[in-house]
């Protein structure tokens, strides 16, 4: 796969969608005993959803992908998210 030369502010957007994304999928409000969520509850899950929705926007119609066409834009998507994983990959846990 060839190196690609993202812009930071690309590299920024994605890094913020996947954590964005983690916290989202690790948020387990307590709903023992009730038959929804509090309305604190609700209102934190739309946060959620409304900056994924805004980070992947921004990620997704960012100007570099204009720079590729057909196959290599798609293999820059995935170096994009392959380049993130393994720079969190190498950083270690975190303490």
């Amino acid at each position: 796969m060839p190196a690609y030369d993202f812009p930071q502010d690309l590299l920024d957007a994605q890094a913020a969608l996947d954590e964005v994304q983690a916290e989202r999928e690790h948020y387990r409000p307590e709903t023992e005993g009730s038959s929804g969520y509090t309305p604190e509850q609700t209102e934190r899950l739309a946060g959620y959803r409304a900056r994924v929705l805004e980070l992947t926007t921004f990620v997704l119609t960012h100007p570099y992908w204009a720079t590729l066409s057909g196959p290599d834009r798609v293999e820059a998507r995935t170096a994009l998210r392959t380049a993130l994983k393994h720079a969190h990959d190498e950083a270690g846990p975190e303490t």
